[in-house]
């Protein structure tokens, strides 16, 4: 196996941990750090397909509890739309899809600094709009978790059920728009041979994540991620106009 691909599973692994433990899910770290291995049809194919698998570990250490009416009100509008944007990625220039990506990051992970203490109000409209827009979001740029968590946060949910609950929206999630990447030739047969290491390290980190949350402040965590987040996105940006 090529060194390229120990590093990629050592940061994916690093980004399953991030994930769990920031209860945005790992593809806002996730994505950007593929990004500097796979070109950005191949990056949207594995996230996809690694977070079916991330979900459903999650699912299954997180399983005290799942919030149905959030998953329904939520999760409906992001399935519909994390398709329809999942199809507009075939249509248009990839180049300036994975700029969009890159720059819809740092805008987002600036606005959860901003607002970080400032939770939505409870309301069917929020979350329909949370779903609508988080779905899409996964679909065109591979990464709506952010602002699914800025939406079930309002709710303050214990921290098991705000992450089981996460995890089965995003399943249905990833689930579909792996369905419209997959069909598309997004994850070439070329790359199957990661499929075993991505299933470990969804389990693996989803666990590391689960013990670090008994023992660090969640919200020094977060200001981490969002900085890292920040770095990474730039970086790309970066490149793509020294190209």
């Amino acid at each position: 196996m090529n060194e390229k691909y120990y590093l990629f599973i050592v940061l994916a692994f690093v980004s399953e941990i991030v994930g769990t433990v920031s209860g945005f899910g790992s593809s806002i770290l996730f994505v950007p750090v593929a990004s500097l291995f796979f070109d950005f049809k191949t990056v949207l194919g594995i996230t996809a397909v690694f977070h079916v698998f991330s979900n459903i570990a999650k699912i299954a250490l997180f399983r005290s509890g799942v919030h149905k009416g959030l998953v329904l009100k939520l999760g409906i509008p992001a399935v519909i739309f994390v398709i329809i944007g999942a199809y507009i990625t075939t249509f248009f220039p990839v180049t300036q899809i994975e700029l969009i990506m890159n720059m819809m990051l740092v805008l987002l992970a600036i606005y959860l600094i901003l607002n970080f203490n400032r939770p939505l109000q409870q309301t069917n409209t929020n979350l329909y709009a949370g779903g609508i827009a988080s779905g899409f979001i996964a679909g065109i740029a591979g990464t709506g978790g952010a602002i699914r968590g800025i939406t079930l946060a309002a709710f303050q949910l214990q921290k098991n059920v705000f992450i089981a609950t996460s995890a089965l929206i995003d399943l249905g999630v990833d689930f579909s728009r792996a369905v419209v990447y997959t069909s598309h030739g997004y994850f070439k047969k070329e790359y199957l041979f990661l499929i075993p290491f991505l299933i470990g390290i969804s389990f693996l980190g989803s666990y590391t994540g689960k013990i670090i949350l008994r023992y660090t402040s969640e919200t020094v965590f977060r200001y981490i991620v969002l900085g890292v987040i920040i770095l990474t996105a730039t970086f790309q940006i970066m490149k793509y106009f020294g190209d």
